[in-house]
């Protein structure tokens, strides 16, 4: 696809053609679907820019600034359309995740006497939403103000769901350099929710090494332990005298190599921490700090938990935007989120939606420089 040029950075909207790849075969969308995906750029005064498709509803760059002022792109993903559907093990590089972000053991739940079976796409469990997920489909996109709209609808029985679900996904750019998503569902018929995006972030730059010598601080006291599959047991478990203890700041990188069983269930950090906060208001979670350039990322949240992944399946096969390699935890992920297989866990905070209710949520992802 020809790139369409872009030089207005006030807030406005530039329309951008997300290339397409020379000689690369596609699989999951219809080659004749390939007019309809399209990349948007916002920007603000400030010179930040974040680019998205609609193919997946995705962030496909953040660009910021460092202590200096030089800009570099932070978020791993591709240049082209095709790489994002035939990349292989499918890292989910920033888009929306859904019906249901993170796991659900063994894709079953019972609902109002029902019980469900959905795919079992990773290994005997469901995860982010099955097969064709929200990650997968094309939304409809619309312009309106400094914000971007994505919304589309998931039938009944869709990936083996009750419900038919409407969504709108809205990313908005701000002068503060705060980018904001603000999720929005509803059903006809109960059904489990759980919405979160998959952007891994680089503070150094997108493939420019490791990120395991970024500073980490998680707003959390307790996590919630996996088993070997990545599914939670059901506990509650403090992270103070653990390796998940990120309530003060640390290298992520510190801790991550010592004998520990949930280490090892997850390959490193791949889990749920519980939010300290005390009702369902926008809470401070995580701050991210890359002591080089000064980069700092602060994510503020209205969901009950967040999920921190720090690239443990990236295997430096996977070439960037910049045309490096992704390296073994070259990346991080601080997903949003309800807990994983809340659908199973009573003493989990619920995830159903109901017929007539309306899912609403808010995360906020905030860039400056120290």
């Amino acid at each position: 696809m020809e790139r369409i040029a872009f030089s207005n950075f006030l807030g406005l909207f530039g329309l951008l053609g997300l290339a397409a790849c020379c000689g690369c075969s596609t699989t999951g969308i219809k080659v004749a679907d390939f007019s309809s995906i399209k990349e948007y750029m916002l920007a603000n005064k400030n010179g930040m820019h974040v680019r998205l498709t609609n193919y997946g509803a995705r962030i496909t760059a953040i660009s910021v600034p460092d202590r200096k002022g030089r800009f570099a792109d932070v978020v791993l993903g591709y240049d082209c359309v095709e790489k994002y559907i035939n990349a292989p093990d499918k890292p989910y590089f920033g888009c929306v995740v859904g019906r249901y972000g993170n796991r659900i053991a063994r894709g079953r739940f019972s609902l109002d006497g029902r019980e469900y079976q959905l795919a079992t796409n990773n290994g005997v469990n469901h995860l982010h939403g099955g097969n064709i997920g929200f990650d997968k489909k094309l939304w409809h996109a619309k312009p309106n103000g400094n914000s971007l709209i994505f919304t589309m609808s998931s039938y009944d029985g869709e990936e083996g769901y009750p419900g038919n679900l409407d969504v709108s996904v809205t990313y908005t750019l701000t002068d503060e350099n705060e980018l904001v998503i603000d999720y929005v569902a509803t059903t006809d018929k109960a059904t489990p929710v759980n919405l979160t995006n998959h952007a891994y972030f680089n503070l150094k730059g997108e493939g420019a090494g490791t990120i395991l010598d970024h500073e980490l601080m998680i707003n959390a006291d307790r996590f919630t332990p996996v088993d070997e599959t990545l599914i939670p047991t059901g506990e509650f478990r403090p992270v103070k005298g653990t390796p998940f203890d990120f309530t003060t700041p640390k290298p992520i990188g510190r801790d991550i190599g010592v004998q520990n069983a949930q280490l090892k269930n997850g390959n490193g950090y791949d889990h749920n921490f519980v939010l300290n906060k005390a009702d369902g208001g926008l809470t401070a979670a995580a701050v991210v700090v890359e002591p080089k350039s000064g980069r700092k990322m602060e994510v503020f949240t209205e969901e009950p938990g967040v999920q921190f992944y720090c690239g443990n399946f990236l295997n430096g096969i996977l070439s960037g935007k910049s045309g490096r390699n992704y390296l073994f935890r070259g990346g991080f992920c601080l997903e949003t989120q309800h807990f994983p297989d809340s659908p199973n866990q009573k003493n989990f905070p619920s995830t159903i939606l109901k017929a007539g209710e309306k899912y609403k949520t808010r995360t906020i992802y905030k860039f400056s420089t120290e």
